[in-house]
Order: C-alpha cells, then sequence, then structure tokens
C-alpha cells in the first residue's frame, strides 16, 4: 500500500491542520504559494505546495488450517496464521512553508518506521454424537497469539534542499547510516549542532546516558534525533463449550474460556469466563400451527474479559529516555541530553476488565420467515474498569493504569423485522429495518475525570466532557450559554450562585452526551428480471457534537484580525474582544439520517456458447446524502484532539475533521 496524505491531524495546535486553516484564510488572498501577507497564519496554499507526506506499508498476510476426523464423533482442526507488515512514513516540510516558527527557513522532517507481526496457533479437538433426537457436541481448545510491535521514530531539521523527494532521501539515509555505526542494543541517538558526536542512549544491559560515537556517515541534516521501540504482547487461551439439544427444541450451551495476557502480572494474567445460554425453540412443539415457520425463545449470561487500551508493560514500574521528536530539535539546531522518565508505575494487582452480559431474546417468523422478527433486551455491566488516572500524591509519576472502582451499564433494547413483500419468478422486492435503544451510564465512581480536550487559541487545557457517575461515558461539562450582553459580551448561567456567571466556575453537566440513544437502519432489496437494486439507509438520534471548529475559528475575534468566518458571526452580536470559552454556545444536536449506500446493478442475458459466461454491471454510491441540523461538514465525525492525560478517548468533537466522502463506483464482473 502507498499513501499519499495532506497534512491532516485532529490535535495539531490553535490553528488546526490543513482544514483549519483552509477554514481561517482569508478569503481574499491569492491561490499562490509564494504569496505571504507577513501573519502567522496558515497559507494553505504555501502549506500544500511546500510539505509531502508519504507512507509505504509492505504486508504479507499468510492462514493455514488442517481437519482431521479419527471416527464418526472424534475430531481435531489445527488453524495458523502470521501476519507481518512493515510500514514506512516520511513527511517532509520545506524550508520554503510560511508561519511555522522553527520550520520557515530551516525545513523540518519526519521519517517513522512501524513494524508489526503476529503469529496465531490454535487447536481444537471437538466430540459429537446423537442419542436419537438428542445431540451432544463438546469441543476443547487452546490458542496462542503473540503480537510484536517494533520499529523507530526520527526527526530532523535544517536541510540543505528545497526538493521535497531529495529531503525525504537525505532524511532517510542520515537515519539509516547513522545507526548503522552503532553496536549493542540502544533506545536513542542523536546530534546537532553543539555536538560534536552521535550521542547515544542506552537502556540495556544498563542504562548508558549521551554515550559518544564517532561520525562515521554523511549528516545530510543539520540536526537529527531517533528512538526505537521493541515490544511484545502475548495472548494464551484455555476453552471449552458444550452445547446439547434435547428433541431439537431445547438448546443448552456452556462456555468457559481462561484467558491470559502478558499485559498483566505474574498473579493476574489469566482471567476466568463462564457463559451459559439456553434456546426454545417453540415453533416445534405441536400447538403450533403450520403458519409459524419460527418461535424460539432465547436466554443467555456471561462474563467476558477486555485488555485494551492497556498497552505494553504497564503493570510494572519502567523508565525510559523522555521522548526525542522534531521538536526535540531547537531553532538553534541544537540538541541537548535528555533524561530518563517513569513510563509506568507498579501496579501488581491489575487485573482483567470484566462485562457481565444478561439478554432475552424472541425470534418469530411467518410463512416460511417471509415475515422475521426479533426482540433482544439485553444488560451489560463493566466493572474493574481499565482507566489511565493521576497517581494519589505527592507522587510525581505522570499517571498510573489501574482497575477503578467503576462500574459502566449498558442497557437496551434492539428490534428487527424484515418482511418480503414480492416473492415471484421474475420479480422480488423486501425490506429490513432494526432499531436499538441504548441507555448508558457510570455508577460506583467516586472521583471526577476531565476529558474531551479542546483545541484552540485561548484554550490551553480546555475540556469538554468529564467522567463521572450518574453520567453517561462521553458526558458535556461545561457553561451554559445564554447569549450576548448589550455590550456584545457572553453571559453564562450563574450554576454556583454567587451572582456570577462564570464559564470555569460554573461548568456543569448539560444533559447531553456524545453517544446516540437511538440507531436504526432501513435496508431495501429489489430484483426485476436482470435488474437488482438495494439501498441502506442509517440513523442515529440523541446524541450531541462540540463543534470545536467554530469555537476556534468563527468567531468575531477572528474576523477582527482579518481570517474567515461564517456568515451567522457577523449577525451574532457578539463583541470583537468577547472570548470564546467552551460552553453551550457551541454544542449542537448530531441527529442524523444518512443514505449510506445504493447499488443498481444489470446481469447482462448471455447465450453461455461463446467464451463469455458472465457478465455484470454495476453502480455503487456510498454517502449520498445526510439529512441534519448539525452546521458542521458532518455530525459523525469524530477528532482526535487530546485526552489531558485522562487515557479516554476522544468522541463527538468536531475539530476541523475530514468529512466522509461520497464516492461513487462503477463496477464491472465477468467469468470465462
Amino acid at each position: 500500500n502507498n499513501d499519499e496524505t495532506p497534512p491532516l491531524s485532529g490535535g495539531s495546535g490553535f490553528r488546526g491542520d490543513i482544514l483549519g486553516g483552509s477554514y481561517s484564510a482569508n478569503p481574499t488572498w491569492p491561490a499562490d504559494p509564494t504569496f505571504d501577507d507577513g501573519g502567522t497564519l496558515i497559507k494553505p496554499a504555501n502549506y500544500l505546495a511546500n510539505t509531502l507526506f508519504e507512507t509505504t506499508t509492505d504486508r504479507f498476510l499468510a492462514n493455514g488450517s488442517l481437519e482431521y476426523k479419527f471416527d464418526d464423533h472424534w475430531s481435531a482442526k489445527l488453524n495458523t496464521g502470521y501476519d507481518k507488515s512493515e510500514g514506512e512514513n516520511l513527511s517532509v516540510l520545506s524550508s520554503n512553508v510560511l508561519s511555522f516558527d522553527g520550520i520557515t527557513g530551516l525545513g523540518q522532517g519526519n521519517y517513522n518506521v512501524l513494524n508489526r507481526e503476529s503469529k496465531l496457533a490454535e487447536l481444537t479437538v471437538n466430540w459429537n454424537k446423537d442419542f436419537n433426537d438428542d445431540n451432544l457436541d463438546v469441543l476443547l481448545g487452546y490458542s496462542y497469539q503473540d503480537f510484536r510491535t517494533s520499529g523507530r521514530n526520527s526527526a530532523g531539521r535544517g536541510f540543505g534542499t528545497l526538493d521535497l523527494r531529495k529531503m525525504q532521501r537525505d532524511l532517510k539515509n542520515t537515519v539509516d547510516d547513522a545507526a548503522r555505526t552503532i553496536d549493542g542494543s540502544y533506545q536513542q541517538y542523536f546530534y546537532g549542532v553543539n555536538t560534536t558526536q552521535l550521542q547515544v542512549n542506552r537502556l540495556f544491559p544498563e542504562v548508558v546516558a549521551g554515550e559518544s560515537v564517532p561520525f562515521a556517515f554523511n549528516k545530510l541534516v543539520q540536526g537529527m534525533v531517533a528512538d526505537t521501540f521493541d515490544n511484545t504482547d502475548e495472548l494464551q487461551s484455555y476453552f471449552a463449550r458444550v452445547n446439547y439439544s434435547l428433541n431439537n427444541k431445547y438448546l443448552f450451551t456452556g462456555t468457559i474460556r481462561a484467558d491470559g495476557s502478558s499485559r498483566f502480572g505474574p498473579d493476574n494474567q489469566y482471567g476466568y469466563f463462564p457463559s451459559g445460554a439456553f434456546a426454545w425453540k417453540i415453533n416445534e412443539e405441536n400447538f403450533i400451527g403450520d403458519k409459524v415457520s419460527t418461535l424460539k425463545l432465547r436466554l443467555s449470561a456471561g462474563i467476558t474479559g477486555n485488555q485494551e487500551g492497556l498497552g505494553y508493560g504497564n503493570f510494572v514500574a519502567r523508565q525510559r529516555f523522555s521522548e526525542l521528536n522534531a521538536g526535540s530539535i531547537q531553532n538553534n539546531l541544537q540538541v541537548n541530553q535528555n533524561g530518563l522518565v517513569i513510563v509506568a508505575t507498579d501496579v501488581p494487582d491489575l487485573k482483567w476488565e470484566e462485562t457481565l452480559d444478561f439478554n432475552i431474546g424472541l425470534d418469530f417468523g411467518l410463512n416460511f420467515d417471509r415475515l422475521n422478527m426479533s426482540l433482544d433486551v439485553y444488560q451489560r455491566e463493566t466493572s474493574d474498569v481499565l482507566l489511565r488516572t493521576p497517581p494519589a500524591a505527592p507522587a510525581i509519576d505522570p499517571f498510573q493504569f489501574g482497575n477503578v472502582d467503576a462500574t459502566i451499564v449498558n442497557q437496551g433494547i434492539e428490534f428487527a423485522i424484515s418482511y418480503d413483500f414480492i416473492q415471484s419468478e421474475n420479480a422480488y422486492f423486501g425490506a429490513s429495518y432494526n432499531i436499538a435503544y441504548n441507555e448508558n451510564e457510570i455508577q460506583d465512581f467516586g472521583g471526577a475525570i476531565n476529558t474531551g480536550e479542546i483545541n484552540g487559541q485561548g484554550l490551553s487545557g480546555a475540556f469538554a466532557q468529564r467522567f463521572e457517575a450518574g453520567q453517561p461515558l462521553f458526558a458535556y461539562y461545561m457553561a451554559i450559554f445564554e447569549g450576548f450582553d448589550s455590550d456584545g459580551f457572553p453571559v453564562y448561567r450563574d450554576v454556583d450562585g454567587n451572582g456570577v456567571g462564570d464559564p470555569i466556575g460554573d461548568q456543569t453537566f448539560v444533559g447531553e452526551s456524545a453517544l446516540p440513544d437511538i440507531t436504526t437502519g432501513l435496508s431495501l432489496n429489489a430484483t426485476v428480471h436482470d435488474w437488482d437494486f438495494t439501498m441502506y439507509f442509517q440513523g442515529q438520534y440523541g446524541f450531541s457534537v462540540y463543534n470545536n471548529t467554530a469555537n476556534a475559528f468563527f468567531t468575531s475575534g477572528a474576523i477582527t484580525n482579518a481570517r474567515n468566518v461564517t456568515s451567522d458571526v457577523l449577525t451574532s452580536g457578539e463583541a470583537a474582544g468577547a472570548t470564546a470559552d467552551v460552553s453551550t454556545r457551541f454544542l449542537e444536536k448530531g441527529d442524523f439520517l444518512r443514505f449510506q449506500n445504493a447499488t443498481i446493478g444489470y446481469n447482462v442475458p448471455l447465450s453461455g456458447e461463446g467464451a463469455l459466461k458472465s457478465l455484470r454491471l454495476s453502480l455503487t454510491g456510498q454517502n449520498l446524502f445526510v439529512i441534519t441540523d448539525y452546521s458542521g461538514v458532518d455530525p459523525e465525525v469524530t477528532s482526535n484532539t487530546g485526552d489531558l492525560g485522562s487515557g479516554v478517548p476522544s468522541r463527538g468533537i468536531d475539530y476541523a475533521a475530514f468529512p466522509n466522502p461520497r464516492t461513487i463506483t462503477f463496477g464491472l464482473n465477468a467469468s470465462f
């Protein structure tokens, strides 16, 4: 895979990335890469012309299975898998790029290598036997998988060329050639105009800071830093499942898993997760008529484990040399020795996050399932929640992972219905519809964690969401905007009762979340002779989006500074000197209905006597339109604006987000 991308990033400071720069750009500027107004704003044409971001990835996947039947009852199966990818990213900005302190006049580049390797081996043994109308099926299994992630992040500053391709080659050759001059294991290496030799930081077999290695390579950039990593995580599972069918009416299933992960300490590596299910095929009973083709009652309960989001080695105290990146190369091209920092603290009791799931379901079908319906009611309780939290004072560690005393409850109902309206030899028309309601709540948590970082000028450290008991995940927490006063300054609701509306002191939960309450989908399918049609609509309702783009760019203060704004800013009544703090002013309903995709196809009639056996033409459109009141480009986007160190990912924050594209695809399929 070879990808070239524009400079896009959801967390790129108060000016945003290329999209943020385009939103802010004065519309009277010429589309000339050499234009310079002397200001500090990004010049989009200049930015694009002087950047080159490319990623190349080579990936190899292999899967195989071997099955052997010992007799009519016993069988065994071995599954193996191997997946390896080698990725390389080269991103350069030439010295001609304007308004980038430390890059303008110098040039900057990043050269990152990411290698991933995964190996899987799974063995199952199965025993199956019928007893008249009954059946017993027993499965025992073992699975092992490891995940190795290795690579290097490097950067350079101070290039002797404006040619973007040559900048890439110069940085790559410098970083690779420097690495070849170092013996033994190491974490980092670097140099600047203030070093007379290559500096190397080692962790093993002992910590060595700033070891000097002679320059035995060509320094094609004036300052360079590189940081390496090599981590392996392992998963091991033992599992068993028993299925018993009684009279082909009553179905029983029991499962037990013992999952082990190297992300946890020796005492808690394994988690034990049982589950059970029962189904009653009521339509097999004599008192049910022939028109009822399906009537099944389902009951299930079980526990599942989660280790995602934890990352490598966070159960044990670890130190590494602090990160070296492009910012470590100062504007004067000097690079200074860095020190050891704590990257993980000792948490010996860190263990699996668990989710207890209860489900009751009913399936119903009439006339050979021409009409088909299903109803599910569920409750899921997640406990021992894995979160990254600040340690107790007076510790100076930046954070630690732990199983916090909190429960996250999801409960709801799901309904699906489908009906074949037309069934004939030359025509068919059917429709399927589903709707689900989910209620989410955090319970039994004694603290509060600020999440949902907001970017923009004057918004350093600002946030829009909070993790707290009694609220759903991604609950919005901010001041309540009540309009502008006679002088054009914002007015906020006085929540704490001190007589003054304060955008910081009067922050509160506003009763909105980024999680939708209701999700729906509608699928339509039709065939007429050799033509076929499909359409799919999806909707989400009962959630809100924080328009960080408007908060950062579309204010009266922005247009006063010759920046572009949306037309509503001109009539908002906002004073030029007003601050734009985080508030419900920029919180909008995100409800939408999307025409997700549609396909029309034609199977060309053929005699079958020639070389061409079949020919199909198709036209497919995706994301054809969206019906929404959200004022941004797309209510379903989420920007990675940051997490304020909480480890809770962003959701529902739109900061110059790249919208979902509309694509039209023509397809031709032929067989010979």
